[in-house]
């Protein structure tokens, strides 16, 4: 197995990872952080909270490791491109989980000495809580604009480089502009947030896909043919 055939398999695998992380992420923390007394309901299920944080940082570590593989080959289509690529999905993306992360860690915290409290010092950790919610909220939103951006110029380099079936880096670019859209009309309050999961759809099943074919298939080797003569 050829190098570039290591790095199409290992990229999918990335993906699968974070994807399934994210997943779980969501399963074992949507119950907790919707609860009416969330703080309550943190320190009942504490590990499993932990364990969705966790799940999170994988996504985080996972994902970030692809633009990092995938560097080496697309500079040689545009380097610069290639390069805001690593930027919005290696680091500014990154940056968000880790901050996510964070702050369900502090609510784990606030969540101990929330049970241990008297009356009058529920209501400020409670307060306390609202404001972490509201940030992991806030992150949320900017992880809406981070994250397309990356798949924009991701999928735009697949496109032009032919490395993947054009419909599929197509059916990505389309995804992610969709994503893009929905999380800026979220933040405004032209949405519901509802909404989200439906706009997350396109993209979350065409790299799935481009996942397994990756694994399966690998990069196209004309491509990779036409970007080493390119680069030289």
């Amino acid at each position: 197995m050829d190098t570039n055939r290591k790095t199409a398999v290992i990229v999918g695998v990335l993906f699968i990872i974070g994807t399934v992380s994210g997943v779980l992420s969501v399963v074992l923390s949507s119950s907790i952080l919707d609860a009416s007394d969330n703080l309550a309901k943190i320190s009942a299920n504490e590990s499993q909270f932990i364990a969705a944080a966790l799940f999170v940082l994988t996504m985080g570590l996972a994902l970030a490791m692809v633009p990092v593989m995938m560097f080496p080959i697309l500079k040689k289509q545009n380097e610069a491109l290639a390069l805001g690529y690593v930027i919005f999905r290696g680091a500014l993306e990154t940056v968000t989980y880790i901050a996510t992360v964070i702050s369900w860690l502090l609510l784990i915290r606030l969540s101990q000495e929330y049970v241990k409290a008297g009356a009058p010092t529920t209501l400020n950790l409670q307060t306390v809580g609202t404001l972490l919610l509201d940030g992991n909220q806030q992150i949320n939103h900017i992880l809406k604009i981070v994250f397309p951006l990356g798949g924009m110029l991701f999928n735009y380099l697949l496109y032009q480089s032919k490395l993947v079936p054009r419909w599929l880096s197509a059916w990505g670019f389309i995804g992610v502009t969709l994503h893009f859209a929905e999380g800026l009309l979220t933040l405004f309050g032209l949405l519901p947030a509802t909404v989200e999961t439906l706009a997350a759809l396109p993209i979350a099943l065409q790299e799935m896909v481009f996942a397994v074919w990756l694994i399966v298939k690998g990069f196209n080797p004309s491509a990779i043919t036409t970007l080493s003569t390119k680069s030289t």
